[in-house]
């Protein structure tokens, strides 16, 4: 342990439940629902995050010399790299033609979710006196857990860039990343929002919203306003999206039920129907000030219909609640276009092996440099108006 952390230890959790809900969420925090212990618990209790996906539950929690929980992190050990958004393959790959062993590694992140937020959750009274000392500690304790476990790496993804400095400093490498975010600036309305646009901005969007959905009906559902007949048809949406990408179907089909049912009026259901059949559907999740935007689908050809659930009415259910800001998930340039800029994503990982650690420390400067000139260039694209 760092100098001044010798009396906190680590212990690892193969359940959530394990580690009680009230100290969890005391150290993560009510802003982010992504990170709080009934979001994590209902990823294991539906199967979601289970050996069936090969996300095996390694949960850390820091304790000081009274037993005491100082901090927790959702951590994983995987047997691959799927369902992370931030892609290490290449590493993998060429770790393992170079004769090491890349898997099992640690993970510590939020299952199928490239939501940014806190990922090393220390408990506020232990981070306002001396933040920088959790973390240290931490950051040291997985490091020996890792080597303990004879493991290749640790890696956090979609941490802050708090966490992400915290990291660096410890030795991490670190890496960024980038997706788009739609600011809140005060609006009043999603007319106000456009008048900040350029016209040619402008005029495309109210074009799009007038073409996204003829025939449907649009309707936005929380908590228990979703019936198990919406969640049926939604989840039907959700494997039809992963079909269409080549992707797997990690969620169950208990996971949206159970989240709406303990999550409550965080749950938001933008559905679309026609002749009262549900078409599409897009799921988001509701944060301190922020909108989170997560799966989506749809049953049928309608061009506009994502733009219009995914992105616009994400944009006026924020600003009728007063939220700050919609998060709509990863990657999507034609984001831009709809008012959702380039944002910075951070992510620190540790890894053993020398040789493997110096290349990816090399490949990391570069793709840095090229995330920063990628995000200058886009944002000459903005859409809206100078000034």
């Amino acid at each position: 342990m760092p100098d001044g952390t010798t009396a906190l230890s680590l212990t690892l959790h193969p359940r959530i439940a394990d580690i009680p809900g009230a100290d969890w969420d005391e150290c993560a925090g009510d802003t982010n629902p992504f990170v709080s212990h009934t979001f994590l618990s209902v990823l294991e209790e539906s199967g979601s995050a289970a050996a069936r996906t090969g996300w095996l539950p390694q949960h850390a929690v820091l304790r000081d010399a009274s037993g005491s929980i100082v901090g927790v992190a959702p951590m994983y050990a995987k047997s691959h790299s799927y369902g992370e958004y931030v892609f290490d393959h290449g590493w993998a790959h060429a770790f393992e033609r170079a004769g090491g062993a890349y898997y099992p590694k640690l993970q510590v992140s939020v299952p199928f979710s490239p939501v940014p937020g806190p990922r090393l959750l220390m408990r506020p009274s232990t981070a306002d006196v001396a933040r920088s000392v959790p973390l240290a500690a931490m950051a040291a304790a997985l490091e020996e857990a890792c080597r303990q476990l004879d493991l290749s790496s640790v890696h956090v993804t979609f941490c802050n860039e708090a966490e992400w400095s915290a990291l660096g400093a410890a030795g991490w490498l670190q890496r960024t990343g980038m997706q788009f975010h739609w600011q809140n600036e005060g609006y009043r309305t999603f007319e106000d929002f456009l008048s900040a646009l350029s016209s040619r901005k402008r005029k495309a969007i109210r074009r799009e919203r007038r073409e996204a959905a003829p025939g449907l009906t649009l309707r936005v559902l929380s908590g228990n306003e979703i019936e198990p007949r919406h969640w049926k048809s939604f989840y039907g949406f959700y494997t039809s999206t992963v079909d269409r990408k080549w992707g797997s179907a990690y969620l169950t089909p208990c996971f949206f039920p159970l989240l709406a049912e303990r999550l409550g009026d965080k749950v938001v259901l933008m559905l679309a129907e026609q002749d009262g059949k549900a078409v599409a559907g897009a799921l988001n999740l509701i944060g301190g000030d922020t909108l989170y935007g997560r799966n989506w689908g749809c049953r049928g050809e309608w061009p506009f219909l994502h733009f219009e659930l995914c992105y616009y009415q994400a944009i006026e259910f924020a600003i009728a609640r007063g939220l700050k800001r919609v998060e709509a998930g990863a990657q999507g340039q034609h984001k831009i276009q709809r008012g959702y800029l380039p944002a910075r994503t951070f992510s620190a990982h540790w890894i053993a092996h020398p040789g493997l650690r110096h290349a990816v420390a090399d490949f990391l400067r570069h793709e840095r440099a090229e995330i920063s000139a990628d995000m200058a260039a886009l944002a000459e694209h903005s859409p809206f108006r100078a000034g």
